[in-house]
């Protein structure tokens, strides 16, 4: 199985993730789920394979999350999805599919997690935030 990247080429996050994702040796299939939205089923098989509720997966920096008014409980799981997919930007990102699971990879380095390969080598972020030392120590 390959290395599945839902991404966001605009996104810092996105960026660093699929860095560390192609520094551990692998090319991942690239989706940028704002062109190509996943599906309604591969987006409930997605969050039920990370153990969350379509809510936790919701965006509210740039998204018309307030505007929806989406913060508010009355919304039930369902109503929650048909928004992310009237608008796939509420979707939060990257998400990453591996052999070894999938994660919401919030922080980025929490990609290292489901890598096949997660000795990375010296990685720093594109703000400058160090992830991995050139001694291969994980520091964020």
């Amino acid at each position: 199985m390959t290395v599945t990247i839902y991404h966001n080429p605009d996104c810092g996050t996105s960026r660093n993730t699929l860095a560390m994702i192609r520094q551990s040796g692998e090319e991942p299939e690239v989706i940028e789920y704002l062109k190509n939205p996943p599906s309604r089923e591969k987006l409930i098989e997605l969050i039920a394979a990370m153990g969350k509720k379509p809510r936790d997966l919701l965006r509210e920096k740039g998204t018309p999350y307030a505007e929806l008014d989406l913060g508010n409980p009355k919304w039930t799981d369902d109503e929650i999805l048909d928004f992310m997919m009237a608008h796939p930007i509420l979707i939060n990102r990257p998400i990453v599919v591996t052999r070894l699971g999938v994660v919401l990879a919030r922080p980025s380095e929490a990609v290292l997690d489901i890598l096949p390969n997660p000795n990375i080598g010296p990685f720093v972020k594109e703000d400058g935030e160090v992830v991995v030392d050139t001694k291969g120590k994980r520091i964020a």
